[in-house]
């Protein structure tokens, strides 16, 4: 692993949040201040394809980085925050309905956040 796959991975993991590709390379330039986004787009992909990092996707928003741990995502329909959860495991349900083995599964629940439900009533 390069010294930047490992800040990146030491990023990533040490977050709570779901970080963005810039978001990475702002905290990435705090130890190596000559990096240039290309590496950190580079570096990223390689993680996730090694299955060392998460990849959040939500359609009409940035990419998000997160750690293995299994969890589930909340998903504001608004503004886009990502609210980690546990939800009951569904690896054996899935299995028995599907009647084979999977690689894995993304859950992420659609909801409108405490803070856009408030602005909404505002709104009205």
């Amino acid at each position: 692993m390069t010294k930047y796959e490992k800040e990146i991975y030491n990023i990533v993991n040490n977050s709570y949040g779901h970080l963005t590709v810039d978001q990475i390379f702002e905290r990435l330039k705090e130890t190596y201040p000559g990096v240039v986004l290309a590496t950190v787009y580079n570096n990223l992909n390689k993680l996730w394809e090694d299955q060392l990092i998460h990849k959040v996707s939500v359609e009409g928003m940035p990419d998000r980085y997160d750690r293995m741990e299994k969890h589930d995502h909340l998903v504001c329909r608004f503004c886009g925050s990502l609210t980690d959860i546990q939800l009951e495991d569904l690896t054996l349900s899935l299995e028995k309905q599907l009647g084979e083995a999977f690689l894995s599964y993304d859950l992420k629940v659609f909801y409108i956040c405490a803070l856009c439900r408030e602005r909404l009533k505002k709104k009205r």
